[in-house]
């Protein structure tokens, strides 16, 4: 069956519902926060029909939640959001993702763009010197099996015994960079082999590091608590768990394909395998992805330690302060049990968000103290060359989304077709010609990350934002990014 714009009913201007009368086999609505325009796009491909898929699924509440930058992924959309109820629900890895946690930190500094304008070109070799990047790239970090244990148990904290890491940085990231319960026993040896020499990497594909400049303020009390100022720069770090939480998924999608073939259960789409949330299968699959989660938040952790390092060892003795602050570090790709509202009832759930990030709103357990009245930094990066946007939750997304928002701008344009309609070394002369310091892996790499292979991430901010699942607080504009 086709989706039309005609099968969707509108709530308002930015939000859609695909009503459970839509499928036969759907036991909850499709919930779309989008513009119109936007809608229509989302229409060209299969994602909605992905989310109406993802809602047949056991024990999924209240709707399946689709955001503005959403398109096509493995078994759910990416920008799509489902939670289960852990008593009679099913967990699927392709609501997650293979990166699992990536996701974006993000670093503000008290260095002015003047300031610093002179040693721009330098700044962005030493990044790119001091984070390793590209497809299997290794770092100096060498760890045993032992070491790597440890690091998948206690994620970001892990780094505080390295001196790679302050108490803030934990405390500014979400869960404090580390996910209760995860269990090593249940990690291949192949993903424990892939993972040893890639934490502090940045990886290949969508991943960077960006240095921007804050261009504009929306929100200046919000702005000030995070210490961002207009003016001044700040850095983004956009990566995951590596090749070790893509073995992770591979190694789970294949078992619990095994699972639903034993059961005799039927899916409307064979990407959409799960197991029930309190069976071993499902126990063993969160336990290894919480493994991945930790090593991303981990990962983050360490690449912000090597981005101060080159920002100290180029700006030291230049500007009054090289020191980066964390903001904010944030999931993308992640499964989580929180507690929400659901029927006018607080229940536990297990929280699917694939390409949509967390944004809970003023006064929601877990924030830091010092954003608990603004709520939570949302952090969505743009395209290549493109703005960036911080936004905070709000009260509205903790009732309509399960406290989320979007991701980014979303794919408009597979990798291959970029690559075929782009040229990189064009892409590069213009990027440079805008003022923006780039150091890319490949050519063919670059344009695969093209600006017009991206949904505009301001159309999808405000989109958002007219839902009332965030509020802006700054719009951030690059000027040195680092490829794979």
């Amino acid at each position: 069956m086709n989706l039309r714009l005609d099968s969707l009913t509108k709530i308002s201007p930015f939000e859609w519902e695909i009503p459970p009368t839509f499928r036969e086999d759907m036991r909850i609505p499709v919930r779309v926060f989008a513009s119109e325009e936007i809608l229509k796009d989302a229409l060209s491909d299969n994602a909605l029909l992905q989310a109406v898929n993802a809602s047949t699924l056991p024990g999924m509440v209240d709707a399946v939640m689709v955001m503005p930058d959403v398109h096509q992924g493995y078994g759910f959309p990416i920008g799509g959001v489902a939670a289960a109820n852990p008593i009679n629900g099913v967990v699927s890895p392709g609501g997650i993702g293979y990166d699992i946690n990536c996701g974006v930190r993000l670093l503000a500094t008290r260095i002015h763009l003047k300031a610093a304008a002179g040693c721009l070109p330098e700044l962005a070799t030493a990044i790119n010197l001091a984070c390793p990047s590209g497809v299997g790239v290794g770092s100096d970090l060498r760890l045993s099996e032992e070491d790597l244990t440890e690091a998948c148990v206690q994620g970001a904290r892990w780094a505080l015994g390295q001196g790679a890491a302050s108490a803030e940085d934990i405390r500014r990231t979400e869960e404090n960079g580390c996910l209760a319960g995860a269990n090593p026993l249940k990690v291949s040896q192949r993903a424990m082999q892939r993972g040893k020499t890639q934490l502090g990497t940045l990886g290949a594909g969508n991943h960077f590091i960006e240095v921007n400049v804050v261009a504009e303020v929306f929100d200046d009390e919000a702005a000030q608590v995070m210490g961002l100022e207009k003016g001044n720069l700040a850095a983004q770090i956009h990566t995951g768990s590596r090749g070790f939480g893509h073995q992770v998924c591979t190694d789970y999608v294949r078992q619990l394909q095994d699972y639903v073939n034993r059961k005799k259960i039927q899916l409307p789409d064979r990407q959409l395998v799960y197991a029930p949330i309190d069976s071993q299968e499902g126990q063993d699959y969160l336990g290894a992805m919480r493994c991945a989660a930790n090593f991303a938040f981990l990962n983050r952790q360490l690449l912000a330690h090597h981005l101060r390092r080159a920002f100290e060892a180029v700006l030291a003795g230049k500007v009054p302060d090289w020191y980066l602050t964390q903001v904010y570090d944030i999931a993308h790709n992640i499964g989580k049990f929180e507690e929400h509202l659901v029927e006018g009832k607080l229940i536990r759930l297990c929280v699917h968000r694939k390409g949509a990030t967390r944004a809970f709103g003023p006064g929601s357990p877990g924030l830091p103290a010092e954003y608990l009245e603004i709520g939570q930094p949302v952090l969505v990066p743009g395209s290549m060359g493109t703005a960036s946007w911080v936004l905070v939750g709000t009260e509205t997304s903790m009732k309509r989304s399960f406290g989320s928002s979007c991701h980014g701008a979303g794919r408009v344009m597979s990798r291959s077709q970029a690559k075929r309609e782009v040229r990189g070394e064009n892409l590069l002369q213009q990027l440079e010609k805008d003022g923006i310091e780039i150091r890319a892996g490949s050519l063919r790499g670059l344009a695969e990350e093209a600006p017009e292979a991206y949904k505009d991430v301001d159309r999808v901010v405000d989109s958002v934002v007219g839902a009332g699942l965030a509020r802006k607080v700054a719009r951030l504009e690059p000027i040195i990014v680092i490829k794979g």
